[in-house]
């Protein structure tokens, strides 16, 4: 049964807090775990969890709150759930983070934080929505609302994250599929295809592949296991069709191996398996990503932040993770809906990596300025006059209104019959015009009316135009805004040491990165408060 914890806001006359010396009292209250129960703690609403229990009478449940703030901070500093738990039972610092103000309060078994982690999966898995995440957003809505954060302003970045997975090659994998196949059978089919499965049990799947030796050696094992699994598959399927292991194994057999005729099993060429292929039999959203010269398995985490040069401190405003297939121009996409809901963006700083053509129409649409460090694809040739040559005026949509050459000829721009624009020139202008003369600009002379020329183009070059001149404007400036994000991606990531978390799947990976960015934001806030009473103090001080 669901019941809120109030209890914290009215704290003991006696305990081991106010036991403490004026002092020490004084520097909890400004440590970090002050900082956290007045803008975490506190700001956490909890009645969305609600859904979780049961309406029935029946026993209450531990507070939310302090459950959902023991994720935050396992997530914040890297601990295992028995350091979690440890901190929890024994440092004052985290038992007043959470409300308590004695060691005798609040003692629960670690079992329901796992019960907990369960709830909320199951939820996220029924109804698509992730509460942790929900709460990261409401939290850090009010926590820019009260240090009147502007966020007009803001950048992005991505980076790879791995979840607690092996690197496994495939005939690992098909090996390990096999013996989870076998221990997912009944007795009686145990026995009855024990011959089969024999060489599959003699040690775990890393100690069969440690035995084979040669490529050739390998490829052959692997198509040997594939030929098995076939008919495993084919013949345990009307019991067991809906058995998750079976799937998964399904899934695996059906991206790595093709039958071809006379049921000849044959295994894929390695570089014909899609992205998305399966990485890891326990983490089925993980996929294969290739950044240069390196190779990633896992999932990618988008981070925005704000980035105005007048906010007292920066704060992140959303975190996405997805696997990491997905490519960055799509993780914009998809942030810019609650970005827009939330705040008040209408600049955005990001790399090269996130613009494309479809990007372009989608920010055109929410009203935001794409500032990146680089452009894909090569430049412009520079013999030849195109879009980013002339100087635009929009009209309230943000379509082209007015169009200005370099030469200064101004006209409108209007919609055209075989492009979405079309503007109309002077022809007696463009004449004596010296791109004219070199034939560098695209102004062609209309045929049934030699007084004027038109220059024809799509919306999408306009809006890949404006963005061109966003980054060469960007490029003479001395300081760049996106720079600094590459230091929050790592504050982000650094509780996992070498990019990898102590989890799998992407829902647990993403309440994993949320409440690092939670606790991210966190230490921002108590650096600015410290900054503040630093201030104060200089103002006071006696010259």
């Amino acid at each position: 049964m669901y019941k809120p914890n109030k209890k914290h806001l009215q704290p003991l006359l006696i305990s081991n807090v106010n036991d403490l010396p004026e002092k020490h009292r004084k520097r909890l209250e400004h440590s970090w775990a002050g900082v956290f129960y007045r803008e975490f703690f506190i700001r956490l609403k909890e009645e969305p969890f609600a859904v979780l229990y049961a309406e029935i009478p029946s026993r209450p449940n531990v507070p939310v709150n302090v459950l959902v703030g023991l994720e935050t901070l396992k997530a914040g500093f890297g601990w295992s759930d028995e350091e979690l738990y440890d901190n929890y039972v024994f440092d004052m610092q985290v038992r007043y983070a959470l409300g308590y103000r004695d060691l005798k309060e609040g003692d629960f078994d670690l079992r329901t934080l796992y019960n907990f982690r369960q709830r909320l999966s199951r939820y996220n898995q029924e109804h698509g929505t992730n509460l942790l995440a929900q709460a990261f957003s409401n939290i850090t809505d009010q926590q820019l609302t009260a240090f009147k954060v502007q966020t007009g302003r803001q950048r992005m970045d991505s980076t790879q994250i791995a979840s607690n997975i092996l690197d496994a090659s495939r005939l690992q994998l098909a090996v390990e599929a096999m013996q989870r196949l076998q221990r997912m059978m009944s007795a009686k089919d145990q026995e009855r295809y024990g011959e089969w499965l024999s060489p599959y049990l003699k040690g775990d799947a890393g100690q069969y592949v440690y035995r084979v030796k040669g490529k050739e050696e390998t490829s052959d094992h692997l198509e040997r296991t594939g030929r098995v699994m076939y008919h495993l598959l084919q013949d345990l399927k009307t019991d067991y069709e809906a058995e998750p292991v079976y799937q998964v194994v399904q899934r695996f057999f059906d991206e790595n191996f093709q039958v071809l005729e006379s049921e000849t099993v044959q295994a894929r060429d390695q570089k014909t398996l899609g992205s998305g292929s399966l990485q890891s039999l326990d983490d089925l959203e993980a996929s294969y990503n290739q950044k240069g010269n390196r190779f990633y398995k896992g999932y990618v985490v988008n981070i925005t932040e704000t980035c105005d040069a007048n906010n007292p401190l920066q704060l992140i405003t959303q975190v996405q993770v997805a696997p990491n297939m997905v490519a960055d121009p799509d993780l914009l996409i998809e942030a810019l809906p609650e970005l827009k809901e939330r705040t008040d963006l209408s600049v955005l700083y990001t790399d090269g990596g996130f613009g494309s053509s479809q990007a372009d129409l989608v920010l055109s649409d929410y009203r935001v300025e794409q500032h990146q460090t680089g452009i894909r694809g090569g430049e412009p040739r520079v013999d030849k006059l195109h879009l980013t040559d002339l100087s635009f005026e929009m009209d309230e949509a943000g379509k082209p209104a007015q169009v200005t050459c370099p030469q200064g000829q101004s006209a409108q721009v209007q919609p055209g019959t075989y492009a979405d624009y079309v503007v109309y020139f002077d022809a007696e202008l463009c004449r004596s015009c010296p791109f004219h003369l070199d034939q560098s600009c695209r102004a062609r002379r209309v045929k049934r009316d030699r007084s004027r020329y038109n220059w024809q183009f799509s919306h999408k070059e306009f809006l890949w135009s404006q963005r061109r001149k966003r980054f060469l404007a960007l490029k003479q400036q001395t300081n760049n805004p996106r720079t600094a994000i590459e230091a929050t991606v790592r504050s982000v990531k650094h509780p996992f040491p070498h990019s990898k978390l102590p989890v799998r799947g992407r829902f647990r990976v993403t309440c994993l990165i949320m409440g690092s960015a939670a606790m991210s934001n966190i230490r921002r806030i108590r650096g600015h408060l410290d900054r503040q009473i630093a201030g104060e103090r200089l103002v006071n001080c006696p010259v």
